[in-house]
């Protein structure tokens, strides 16, 4: 067997309910010649394969079981490793369920001379009693309520050790469709090694923040020709739960200009806001246009901004919003995509001029404020795309930011369904759905938790937009450029990192060298 790679090219793009990937579990057993322990116990040497590749000075493991098909492949992992000649310990948190086959493999751990502990070690640690290496196979994709009591206890130890943790399938703790936190903390884990298929709670919520890297083992036997995606081939009539998405995988939208193309080509974009004194926003959303690509950017906003927004950057055409509708008519139109909402306040002024926009017709990229706006004054149309932060996702919805955060999926897909066009929901695992599908970026990092950063997207979305990509196809590749950018920007380091730093990134990002 093949030890999994952790880099996230080796991933398959399609992610997956719990539900589904329950059903590609029993389709793979069904498979020919397949009996029920061969799937657990190619996972138990999965994640020995993989130690020996991670972790290969590893001499001694503490392994920490439940009761279900997770603690079965600890079970299976402790029995490999032993024979191996490693030292383990293995920590039991209840029995496996008599006849299944977590408790054949806890029974051919105890033939094989494993012993099975009940009771945490006391901490600090004798040094010479440490183990090299932990692993978490404690809870799998079943876990649903609220965790308490000793199960608690336990993921609290596994957290407070210094030892590297590789966590089975999934951090204990974690939701497996939600990626949210099932009580008041997750395994912390180095490396999550998951089977069959990529849940898609792995990616969002605070899954980054307990998983590691992240490898995939699809169990597929050796005998037969391992397809693209394990779960997608066993399950050929379901679509998947979400996708993943990253600038690598979509950079090839990004074609060579035509050597004739001129300014007029490149796409007309208008942005409105910068209400007085917060010229800042609209010039960052503005410069994001530009150094994506877009061939004119206008901005309407008050007058006394003017001098503020353009100092430094001669490129920036400037005007100013005009209420009557007749006028302002012929100033839309001008543009091929409009941006709405940066700096725009909530002042008498920004609320005429957001109904004012919202009647007009054409692309129309909604942000900031303009987002709190329509929160005020709900209304649906397709052919905007909104880009909501949790905060301003969870004034849209009428609801709590725990509530957003709890399940990000859901929140997005309401979002689109109440407001229509295509939403990207800001965060951890940035959300991407239109009215057919929901995609989640993987890019980016927490230097981006910084003001403008939001202001800066707008921008790159609305030149692409502009630039003829679709909209869905546009708010993906925004969302990937703008993560990517500062994935490179933080290379400098991550606190300090300003939005504006994004800028020279997103110019080489949107000329991709192949």
């Amino acid at each position: 067997m093949s030890v999994p790679e952790s880099s996230a090219a080796t991933l398959p793009y399609s992610l997956w309910s719990s539900e589904q990937i329950r059903r590609a579990e029993s389709a793979l057993k069904s498979l020919p010649g397949e009996a029920d322990a061969n799937l657990m116990e190619r996972a138990g040497l999965a994640l020995f394969e993989t130690i020996r590749v991670q972790w290969p000075q590893a001499q001694r493991l503490w392994i920490y079981c439940g009761g279900g098909n997770n603690g079965g492949d600890g079970y299976v992992l402790a029995r490999l490793a032993l024979e191996a000649g490693l030292g383990v310990r293995l920590f039991a948190l209840g029995e496996p369920k008599v006849g299944s086959d977590a408790a054949q493999a806890h029974e051919r751990w105890l033939a094989a001379g494993g012993y099975c502990e009940s009771e945490l070690p006391s901490l600090p640690l004798d040094a010479l009693a440490a183990p090299d290496l932990l692993v978490d196979a404690l809870l799998g994709i079943g876990a649903e309520g609220e965790l308490q009591g000793e199960v608690l206890a336990w993921i609290n130890q596994i957290n407070l050790l210094p030892q590297p943790v590789l966590a089975v399938d999934l951090p204990s703790g974690l939701h497996s469709d939600t990626g949210r936190l099932l009580g008041e903390e997750a395994v912390k884990a180095s490396l999550t090694l998951t089977f069959i298929g990529l849940k898609s709670g792995l990616l969002t919520g605070m899954a980054p923040e307990q998983t590691g890297h992240i490898a995939l083992a699809p169990l597929w036997p050796e005998r037969i020709a391992q397809p693209e995606d394990t779960v997608a081939t066993l399950l050929p009539d379901e679509t998947p739960m979400a996708y993943r998405v990253d600038y690598p995988a979509l950079r090839h939208w990004m074609k060579p200009r035509s050597r004739a193309a001129h300014k007029g080509d490149a796409g007309r974009v208008l942005l409105y806001g910068g209400a007085h004194g917060m010229p800042g926003a609209i010039r960052l959303t503005a410069e994001g246009a530009l150094r994506a690509g877009a061939g004119l950017v206008k901005i309407a906003t008050m007058a006394s901004n003017h001098l503020l927004i353009s100092s430094g950057r001669p490129e920036l055409m400037l005007a100013e919003p005009l209420l009557t509708a007749a006028d302002d008519k012929a100033l839309s139109d001008w543009a091929k995509v409009r941006v709405l909402g940066p700096g725009l306040g909530q002042s008498s002024w920004a609320f005429a001029l957001w109904q004012q926009q919202i009647r007009l017709d054409g692309p129309l990229v909604l942000d900031a404020d303009g987002l709190n706006l329509l929160a005020e004054q709900p209304m649906r149309r397709d052919n905007w795309t909104l880009t909501p932060h949790p905060g301003e996702a969870a004034r849209l919805l009428d609801c709590t930011i725990a509530e957003v955060e709890a399940d990000r999926y859901a929140a997005v897909r309401a979002l689109q369904r109440k407001y229509g066009g295509v939403v990207l929901l800001k965060g951890v695992g940035t959300l991407i759905a239109d009215a057919q599908h929901c995609w989640v970026c993987q890019e980016g990092n927490p230097g981006m938790a910084s003001g403008g950063m939001g202001d800066l997207l707008s921008g790159i979305l609305a030149a692409l937009w502009a630039q003829d990509l679709g909209q869905t196809q546009s708010a993906l590749l925004a969302a990937c450029i703008h993560g990517e950018a500062a994935d490179c920007a933080a290379k400098e380091g991550e606190r300090g990192m300003l939005a504006s730093d994004l800028l020279p990134w997103v110019r080489r990002l949107v000329n991709p060298v192949e």
